[in-house]
């Protein structure tokens, strides 16, 4: 998102959506009365619930944001809208997964309404990891910066797939 741009506030019900912030700051405000500057690193995390309306702004006049972002459908629709940031910035762990956000609040990860663990990881060149997903369910893996390979298959900055 280029310097000064954003989205609008804008309504969102019964969805998960987890924003990460690659590079640079993004604003973030809502109807649940949340807001503040997200920074490079950081994650924020909204169930919508039966609903919310939110904004998201580059507050910068000269520098561009890179942020990711990912939905997911909730277990069930409704309830209240929920709101929970996690900051990792260089505290993620190398060569390792990071859990961030799971179906059952476990290991520091925040509680969220869709059935899925959301991990972060930053492997070092030439490092290998494993993991191993929960019965009868699948994975997604989603490259921010670099090249991975997995399943014979090599994933570039930016691309992502099904596993």
């Amino acid at each position: 998102m280029e310097a000064g741009e954003g989205f609008g506030e804008h309504p969102h019900r019964d969805a998960e959506i987890f924003s990460y912030v690659i590079d640079g700051e993004l604003e973030h405000k809502d109807s649940m009365g949340n807001g503040r500057v997200i920074q490079a690193g950081d994650l924020q995390y909204i169930s919508a619930g039966r609903g919310v309306f939110h904004s998201e702004f580059n507050p910068s006049a000269t520098k561009s944001v890179h942020f990711l972002q990912i939905w997911l459908k909730p277990r069930m629709g409704g309830g209240e809208p929920r709101y929970a940031e996690k900051a990792m910035g260089q505290a993620a762990k190398a060569n390792d997964l990071t859990l961030l956000f799971a179906s059952e609040p476990r290991d520091g990860a925040v509680g969220i309404r869709a059935d899925a663990d959301i991990y972060f990881g930053k492997l070092d060149v030439g490092k290998q990891l494993t993991h191993h997903s929960a019965p009868g369910h699948a994975q997604w893996l989603h490259v921010i910066d670099g090249e991975v390979s997995v399943a014979s298959e090599t994933l570039k900055s930016g691309s992502g797939g099904k596993y």
